[in-house]
């Protein structure tokens, strides 16, 4: 039983001396090489399919809704500082022109 690759170096032994013989004889190795390469991969099975993780989207899902909740508190956090400092601008506004009637 011979197969391509030992065909194709028997070739290259006897053709040592003639470059074009021996460029010839390198390229069906090579060819050979890859059809073989090729085969292997082919016969490979193919890779099992992912089954669902209910875990891994509830996880997320938990996380998403955890990251809503700190955002808008945060928010609200925000507003209430606003608020705040409006206020006080108005209070301080106010004490100033008291003061300023006063003087």
């Amino acid at each position: 039983m011979s197969d391509p690759l030992t065909k194709a170096e028997a070739a290259v032994r006897a053709a040592e001396t003639d470059t074009v013989a021996v460029q010839l004889a390198l390229a069906a190795v090579e060819l050979a090489k890859a059809a073989t390469a090729q085969q292997q991969t082919a016969a490979q099975p193919p890779a099992p399919a992912p089954q669902f993780d209910s875990r891994k989207w509830l996880t997320i899902g938990g996380l998403c809704i955890a990251g809503g909740l700190v955002g808008a508190l945060f928010a609200m956090a925000v507003a209430i500082g606003a608020v705040s400092v409006a206020i006080l601008a108005l209070v301080l506004r106010s004490l100033w022109r008291d003061i300023q009637r006063k003087g």
